[in-house]
């Protein structure tokens, strides 16, 4: 089979989280076939993502004006099938089959594209979900849409967002602990038996993520510090800042190293979110992999994400999340969070997300001969 896969996606300056989703799954699909993938470039710095002896091929961006006629220029190559961790290649004129993913319907609620796009594309991104039927065309050109979790399958098929079948490739957590020196993972493995002081947000700050939630309830939370990890603009955290109670200690980070984050988790804390939309919520599963408890919104893709490795609060209710937080001064509260969550998270692998990939991608080819 010749499996092409698009690493276009993939960011040279630092991952987003489409970014981070196709250099993970991309390493352990080459994994388990190195020979029968190549994968789809538009900058040869992505090859510092990619395996060493990775097969390529240089195509155009993924943001150029061609990526409607993509599938004209792979034809030539002669694929079985392709595998685009987005929904947005060309399909039209395509010789060879097509796995499109499609992540989540966030877009579809809170319109605000991703700030990276030019100006163009930004007013392009609001026009596209101000209705399902361009989704629609773009998903049915494909012959299986994936998408990283259930939660985000159960909504494409009650949106009825296309006629193919929707397989779910989830995302895995990275291996923080891998980063952290003996001193640091010895702390860990006496987390349970010392209180949480630190409260790590790795994430956005989009209005519908709900910082200002976490910010509220440190009011009623003295002796333990908020830490915002990613980056944001000037006006976004000057807007923040207002908003910070009293005495409380909340640290604005401006972005770090996987490093920098795996040594915040590791130092007696909790990852907390408070975010009321989400297509997967990989945090959560980071922080439980590296083996800290979650504080959460009371979701359903959150429940996919942590199990019983998480305590939850009603959104928007930053006296509620103080609670859960406060819950973790109890030992044995924490010791039960954590073991769940190791189980729970035992769920999510990307070799097997890789052989699930692998295998839609098989049962394809098949078809085509």
């Amino acid at each position: 089979m010749r499996f092409f896969f698009d690493a276009r996606y993939i960011r040279t300056d630092f991952h987003d989280g489409i970014s981070r989703y196709s250099a993970q799954l991309a390493a352990a699909v080459h994994a388990q076939s190195p020979d029968e993938t190549t994968f789809l470039i538009h900058d040869e710095r992505q090859l510092e993502h990619l395996p060493a002896d990775a097969k390529w091929l240089l195509l155009h961006s993924n943001e150029s004006p061609l990526e409607p006629i993509a599938a004209l220029k792979l034809n030539k190559y002669r694929p079985d099938v392709v595998f685009s961790p987005l929904q947005t290649i060309g399909t039209a004129g395509r010789r060879f089959k097509v796995i499109l993913t499609l992540h989540d319907l966030i877009y579809y609620r809170h319109r605000k594209p991703p700030t990276h796009l030019n100006p163009l594309l930004r007013l392009g991104w609001r026009a596209y979900h101000l209705t399902y039927w361009p989704q629609r065309a773009a998903l049915n050109g494909a012959d299986v849409v994936a998408t990283v979790s259930e939660t985000s399958r159960r909504e494409i098929l009650e949106a009825r967002l296309t006629k193919r079948p929707v397989v779910v490739v989830p995302n895995a957590p990275n291996d923080l602990r891998a980063l952290l020196d003996e001193d640091a993972l010895a702390r860990l493995d006496g987390a349970a038996r010392r209180p949480v002081r630190n409260l790590v947000y790795m994430g956005a700050f989009l209005p519908y993520k709900g910082v200002e939630t976490l910010i509220a309830g440190m009011a009623e939370l003295p002796g333990r510090t908020l830490h915002l990890l990613s980056r944001i603009s000037d006006d976004r955290r000057h807007e923040l800042e207002a908003l910070v109670p009293e005495g409380a200690d909340v640290v604005f980070h401006g972005g770090v190293s996987d490093e920098e984050y795996a040594a915040l988790l590791a130092d007696d804390a909790a990852l907390v979110t408070a975010s009321v939309d989400e297509g997967f919520g990989l945090p959560l599963a980071e922080a439980m992999a590296v083996g800290v408890p979650v504080v959460a919104t009371d979701m359903p893709i959150f429940h996919e994400v942590a199990g019983g490795g998480a305590l939850y609060f009603p959104a928007a209710d930053a006296p509620a999340f103080a609670a859960r937080v406060r819950e973790l001064e109890d030992p044995e509260t924490r010791a039960r969070i954590l073991e769940a969550g190791r189980a729970h998270l035992a769920r999510f692998d990307w070799a097997r997300s890789a052989e699930t990939l692998w295998a839609t991608a098989r049962d394809l080819a098949a078809a085509r001969r």
